[in-house]
């Protein structure tokens, strides 16, 4: 990456451990597409659902030449960690989709044409 990776709690202390976990999986992101400019995760708690016990959110953005790449856990989960792979995993199959479209691996359907010849 051409930036550090971003990491913004919200509403949550931060920890090494998810730091580092976050940290594994961006650089499992980078061998997918080499050309990442920056990757910013965003974890927030959601306070709003009191019955449900603390619900967790977390979104990944990718910037890439040219595009970008928004991925986020839904719906949210209990467990951090949960939420977190969820996001990548998000994120990993938009970056796969992405990547593919570049070595334009994607198959085109020839379409037959219709009508008569004259």
């Amino acid at each position: 990456m051409q930036q550090p990776i971003q990491i913004v709690f919200r509403e949550i202390t931060s920890s090494p451990s998810i730091e580092a976990d976050i940290y594994k999986r961006a650089e499992k992101l980078e061998r997918i597409c080499h050309n990442t400019i920056s990757c910013r995760v965003t974890l927030e708690l959601d306070g709003r659902h009191k019955h449900q016990g603390n619900l967790y959110n977390a979104r990944v953005d990718i910037t890439l030449p040219g595009t970008e790449i928004v991925a986020d856990s839904h719906p949210m989960d209990e467990d951090v960690y949960v939420a977190i792979r969820n996001a990548f995993e998000a994120a990993t199959r938009q970056l796969e989709a992405y990547a593919q479209r570049r070595r334009r691996e994607v198959k085109n359907h020839m379409v037959e044409p219709k009508g008569q010849e004259y």
